[in-house]
């Protein structure tokens, strides 16, 4: 008689698995919590404890960890000198091992936790037993996802056994699920000293930043180590994003520039949309209606959205697409959380416009404003290591400001302050945005002096920028920026403050007659 050990946190879709191993004539193994429900379900079940004649002992610490299970489990069944000591020491094949390991993470996440308690959710006989049951996979079939009940159970009817397929892929599976459990356990034990990041589901791409490059896509299963969601078992979805529409592959650089441009729009419980290029926006804008959003955004800076991302903070609508076809707008990539049906239907039309749509557990509250998802982190390679870093999701409020000029902003001017606030967080280094009425009209960022882009965002305003706002990612080191903005017609100032010459910088504002207010917050960005 086949055997298998059903042993889960987990109970969801447990009873059903176990009648069908029952009805194929298996005989189920099983301890502690997941025998009583089994029992309690009238499934028939054999303890553990009955296979190893050795009882649970140290408050339930200790198992199934007994030559009995892990032998039944590990033995190899085509090697003869494995069967002669299998049969000499009186152990019996375990065929199927079901496990869904202690709830670590959930119990990392209550509030008011002790040491104690994350100790005692640490699984030790769960891994264990995956980990041997994913390294014999040649011979057993192991589950650590409930997800995956149904398609062992549709194999074991119809060819009596697993295919050897299904076997390896449920143990590269078993592996992925046992190193996030264990770098979730370092992380959290360490309070963050040791980081996890286990990259899952990679994606070979067409190349990296250039052809002669090679470049590849993972998703990430940092923090999330529960089997049985979409995110973790659909190789065509990543956690965060699902192609709607691609012709043609994304790219290294098209996932860069939306990752970016989504970050950006998301800023934003108005409706907001933003055009991307090279990482960072050429125009952002917000707006009751989400296509006149759009619009403005391209009209910020017609020249350089060319071969454009485009970002929607609310679904995008028949509306904009018929402003990018119509102006003839070339777009690499629309991302947004979501598409109106009649959007899909004209988005069909245009097959080389790829579409990507923001996932629910990323993007959206009810009304379909866009969040930022908690505990997000960003990650780069630097001299043979790894940079990490919290994101920077820190907001401006009106009551963070400090008024340090003579003149004032009025409210309007504090309203486009605050909106040009949270683009030039998104623009590279050296970063100025001027803005007027919620749209941006110039944008110089990624220079090497902070007066070089005052210059390059005037002159892609034009005649824009008079009775325009600026905001500078960080401090001024001197008084040229400042002459420079007052030059075209620059109204009022929104930047950290913090320089040694912050007096220098307040006393040309208050004689070009420039509002001026401090966040007190750096946003710089490289």
């Amino acid at each position: 008689m086949p055997r298998a050990l059903l042993s889960v946190s987990d109970k969801t879709g447990i009873e059903d698995f176990a009648r069908t191993l029952t009805d194929l004539g298996y005989e189920i193994l099983s301890t502690g919590g997941t025998q009583k429900a089994l029992e309690a379900a009238g499934i028939a079940v054999t303890p553990v404890e009955d296979a190893t004649q050795f009882p649970e002992c140290f408050g339930g610490r200790v198992k199934t960890m007994h030559p009995a299970i892990m032998g039944g489990v590990l033995f190899r069944r085509d090697n003869d000198q494995d069967i002669a000591e299998a049969k000499q020491n009186s152990i019996e094949p375990i065929d199927i091992i079901v496990v869904n390991l202690y709830p670590f993470e959930e119990t990392s996440k209550k509030e008011g936790v002790t040491r104690a308690e994350l100790i005692e959710n640490i699984d030790i006989g769960g891994p264990t037993l995956l980990r041997s049951a994913a390294k014999n996979h040649a011979h057993v079939t192991v589950i650590c996802d409930i997800a995956d009940y149904d398609r062992v159970s549709e194999e074991l009817r119809n060819d009596g056994q697993t295919s050897d397929e299904l076997r390896q892929e449920l143990a590269h599976k078993v592996f992925v699920r046992t190193a996030a459990y264990d770098g979730l356990i370092a992380q959290t034990l360490t309070g963050g000293e040791v980081r996890s990041c286990v990259l899952t589901n990679g994606i070979e791409l067409r190349y990296g930043e250039n052809p002669h490059q090679k470049g590849w896509y993972f998703d990430h299963y940092e923090n999330q180590v529960a089997c049985g969601d979409d995110r973790t078992r659909t190789r065509d979805r990543t956690r965060s994003w699902t192609v709607i529409q691609e012709e043609k592959q994304m790219s290294y650089l098209n996932i860069l520039d939306a990752d970016g441009a989504w970050n950006l729009v998301k800023e934003f419980t108005e409706p907001t949309a933003a055009c991307i290029k090279h990482a960072n926006p050429s125009g952002v804008a917000s707006h009751e209606d989400i296509a006149e959003a759009f619009q403005r955004s391209y009209d910020a800076d017609r020249l350089s959205a060319f071969g454009v991302i485009v970002a929607l903070n609310r679904p995008c609508t028949k509306e904009v697409l018929q402003k990018i076809i119509e102006q003839k707008i070339f777009t690499e990539v629309i991302i947004a959380p979501g598409y109106e049906d009649d959007a899909l239907e004209l988005l069909k039309k245009r097959p080389k416009l790829r579409a990507l749509a923001i996932n629910a557990d990323e993007a959206t509250s009810g009304k379909g404003m866009a969040r930022h998802a908690p505990n997000q982190h960003s990650c780069r390679c630097a001299l043979g290591g790894m940079l990490i870093q919290d994101s920077d999701t820190k907001v401006i409020h009106n009551d963070d400001i400090e008024y340090i000029t003579d003149t004032k902003p009025t409210e309007e001017q504090i309203a486009d302050l605050l909106f040009a606030w949270k683009v030039v967080k998104h623009a590279k280094s050296n970063a100025i945005v001027f803005a007027k009425d919620q749209t941006t009209v110039g944008i110089g960022c990624g220079q090497t002096s902070r007066v070089d882009s005052t210059i390059i965002a005037a002159r892609r305003a034009g005649e824009r920028s008079q009775g325009a706002v600026m905001a500078s990612d960080a401090f001024f080191p001197f008084a040229d920026s400042v002459e420079e903005a007052a030059n075209n017609g620059i109204t009022a100032i929104i930047q950290p403050g913090g320089s040694k010459r912050d007096d220098e910088v307040i006393a040309k504002a208050n004689e070009l007659g420039i509002g001026m207010v401090f966040t007190g917050t750096r946003a710089f960005r490289h």
